[in-house]
């Protein structure tokens, strides 16, 4: 096995395919890449038999932005028998991997692709249960074990492999299943859940993410990122000139600021988080947010970084740089990271984290 899938949003494959290649070089990885315009995936073959495995291991998967889902497979199995497909794809993992965890049976996130995730939850069970007579799988779901991944790109053609739990995406397909809060004043709202689940341990909630915390939303009418805070009790500062949702108002634990984004500042000094979706420039936006980390304005922030049509993944390496950057001259101790979630569209969702120094010496001091 010496090939790397990606998942990535139809569309994106370019992006993906630059973004692999250019990771796996700093780690003196080196391949070609497999692209289909479209297609929802992208394949990273390696020069060295090796290296795949070295890669899905030593690249951390939330590095990579464009990439929803990264594993290790081998050449794509066509044209299985109609009435027999499990022999082949137990053959293709023995002796590759044993006592697996877990095993997922997927398809790329394309129209395409629908019909055939009604066959993969009826192949799911029978393919399960000859991979734990054959203890390739555990008998028993592990979390802490390596992921089988069976990918279906076509009726009958599938690619088989696996990933590590400890880096990879623990969604099926690497996609969160979010239900649209009915009473949510917009469908933005599923991508700052999202982006609460990638970003923030689940262990992590109460701490970061809990009740009585003060936050900032720029540009938030009419509420579909407010809700999301609400909904975990904090007390919200919303900014925009346009109307709020009359539900979120009613909470008693909004206010509403009429007034610029870009010029507003927090009115009290225990701020926790900034969650900031507005439709403007990249750059003003990455600067707006840093500019709150910097000023120690807020603890976390939460943004979305609106991508042009050309050039997408430039633009974004770009504007990380200009935060991390800014962040490293003041020498703020923080971690930054950006991804492409299921509910974006044109943009990438970025979370930028500071902490506070014990270092002496350090001007991240309090």
């Amino acid at each position: 096995m010496n090939k790397v899938i990606l998942y990535c949003r139809p569309g994106f494959e370019k992006e993906c395919a630059a973004e692999i290649s250019e990771k796996a070089g700093t780690l003196d990885i080196f391949g070609f890449v497999r692209v289909k315009d479209n297609s929802g995936y992208v394949i990273f073959e390696c020069y060295q038999h090796d290296e795949a495995d070295k890669l899905i291991r030593e690249l951390p998967f939330r590095d990579l932005i464009f990439a929803r889902q990264m594993l290790l497979t081998g050449e794509l199995l066509r044209d299985l028998p109609v009435d027999d497909r499990i022999t082949p794809i137990v053959g293709m993992l023995t002796g590759a991997i044993q006592g697996a965890g877990d095993l997922r049976v997927e398809v790329a996130d394309t129209n395409e692709s629908k019909e055939l995730m009604k066959f993969c939850r009826k192949f799911t069970v029978p393919l399960r249960g000859a991979l734990r007579a054959q203890k390739i799988l555990a008998t028993r779901e592990e979390a802490f074990r390596p992921v089988i991944h069976v990918f279906f790109i076509a009726p009958g053609c599938c690619y088989v492999g696996y990933s590590y739990s400890n880096n990879n995406s623990p969604f099926y397909m690497g996609i969160p299943r979010l239900k649209f809060p009915s009473d949510a004043p917009s469908r933005s709202t599923l991508k700052l859940e999202e982006a609460f689940h990638v970003f923030i341990p689940q262990d992590e909630w109460d701490e970061r993410l809990g009740s009585g915390m003060y936050a900032v939303d720029l540009g938030a009418s009419p509420g579909g990122w407010t809700y999301q805070l609400v909904r975990r009790s904090m007390m919200v500062h919303a900014v925009d000139n346009g109307a709020m949702a009359e539900s979120l108002m009613a909470t008693g634990q909004v206010i509403h600021h009429q007034a610029d984004g870009f010029k507003f500042e927090p009115p009290r000094n225990n701020v926790y988080w900034l969650v900031c979706d507005m439709v403007e420039k990249p750059s003003r936006v990455a600067q707006l947010a840093t500019d709150w980390i910097v000023n120690g304005w807020c603890r976390e922030a939460i943004i979305n970084l609106k991508l042009p049509m050309k050039k997408r993944y430039e633009e974004v390496r770009q504007n990380l740089a200009l935060v991390r950057d800014a962040l490293l001259e003041n020498g703020i101790h923080s971690e930054v990271h950006a991804k492409q979630l299921y509910h974006d569209r044109e943009e990438v969702t970025v979370h930028i984290r500071r902490f506070w120094s014990a270092v002496p010496g350090r001007r991240d001091e309090r």
